[in-house]
């Protein structure tokens, strides 16, 4: 028996090894790279917008008002925690009710409510009589 390999005989060999390596190495024949389901949204990726964003007007958070006779009067606008006379955002406090804050800018007055979605108008939100303690309509 003869153990030379024939130049006939290691052409197919020779052909069918050349042929899976090209095979391989053709990029469609990869499979596809699968999304990661664990990954954030691009979105979250995306540079952060460079425009500052401008609130619009300030928000009322909280209003805290003591049920003792001359007890303190508190608002929250805006994470700030304010009292009559205290500035927010260039205007003043000039009243702090149960549901709302009025605030002075020069001559006008701005209404700020807890509940701005709310339909109650003016005369629904009630004051605290500073000396008597007691609800006024």
């Amino acid at each position: 028996m003869d153990r030379t390999l024939t130049v006939g005989r290691a052409l197919p060999a020779l052909s069918l090894a050349l042929g899976l390596t090209l095979n391989l190495a053709w990029p469609g024949a990869q499979a596809q790279a699968l999304d990661d389901p664990t990954r954030p949204p691009a979105a979250l990726w995306a540079p952060a917008n460079t425009t500052p964003v401008v609130a619009a007007r300030p928000q009322l958070q909280s209003v805290l008002i003591s049920t003792e006779p001359g007890g303190r009067r508190l608002a929250v606008i805006d994470g700030q925690t304010v009292r009559v006379g205290s500035k927010v955002a260039g205007a003043v406090v000039t009243e702090i009710r149960d549901t709302a804050v009025v605030l002075r800018r020069g001559k006008s007055l701005e209404t700020f409510k807890l509940y701005p979605s709310s339909k109650t108008d003016n005369k629904a939100d009630r004051k605290t009589d500073s000396k008597t303690g007691s609800k006024q309509e």
